[in-house]
């Protein structure tokens, strides 16, 4: 039984490389999401989000196996991120972020499946389940980088992107500033950290 892995089966979107900014055209795919506020490293609602994403794609995974007969590798987690003034993510002042949390999911995931998980997560006591939504995200035309570091050396690289490659290619920001963490920063020393950098742009 061969297993399904997003990062292996669209390395257009999931696999970009560090030395320059690619133009991608980014389907729409659907997610659970989790919304929030606040600095992801302090915050009580971003760590109940990212528990109750994974438990629940991780039950919607072996209701597919079971029922389904397919099989998947849980896609790494994303965030959307925003704020009021755009400079807060240069200056990284945390607290003004706005977020939501997100994993995607194969073609094959419902949203019959999606309840179940979260029938069965709920056993658990998990406060932000009542909060996990299931629904498409068409993200479009889109600018990333592969970053490779800490995430509070992610200033330089998005001030070129807004500063320099947008300008020069006549591109805008049109959406939320997106990010795909493909390490696990419990396990990964931060200089090693590799996550997309990814901007949604019109023009």
């Amino acid at each position: 039984m061969s297993s399904y892995d997003i990062k292996k089966e669209r390395k257009d979107l999931y696999a970009p490389k560090a030395d320059d900014f690619v133009v991608v055209d980014v389907p729409e795919m659907s997610f659970l999401m989790i919304d929030g506020h606040g600095d992801p490293n302090t915050s009580p609602a971003y760590r109940e989000a990212v528990e109750a994403l994974y438990t629940t794609s991780y039950g919607a995974r072996s209701i597919a196996k079971t029922r389904l007969d397919r099989v998947h590798t849980v896609a790494p987690l994303e965030g959307l991120w925003t704020a009021d003034d755009l400079s807060v993510f240069q200056t990284r002042d945390k607290s003004a972020w706005d977020w939501t949390m997100m994993i995607a999911q194969p073609d094959w995931i419902t949203g019959d499946i999606v309840d179940e998980a979260l029938a069965v997560g709920s056993k658990k006591g998990l406060p932000a389940l009542g909060l996990l939504r299931f629904e498409g995200y068409d993200e479009g035309r889109s600018v990333q980088i592969l970053h490779r570091g800490s995430y509070d050396d992610e200033g330089p690289t998005l001030r070129r992107l807004h500063e320099e490659f947008l300008p020069a290619h006549g591109l805008r920001p049109s959406g939320r500033h997106h990010e795909i963490y493909l390490s696990d920063p419990r396990s990964t020393d931060s200089s090693a950290l590799r996550t997309i950098l990814r901007q949604p742009v019109v023009g």
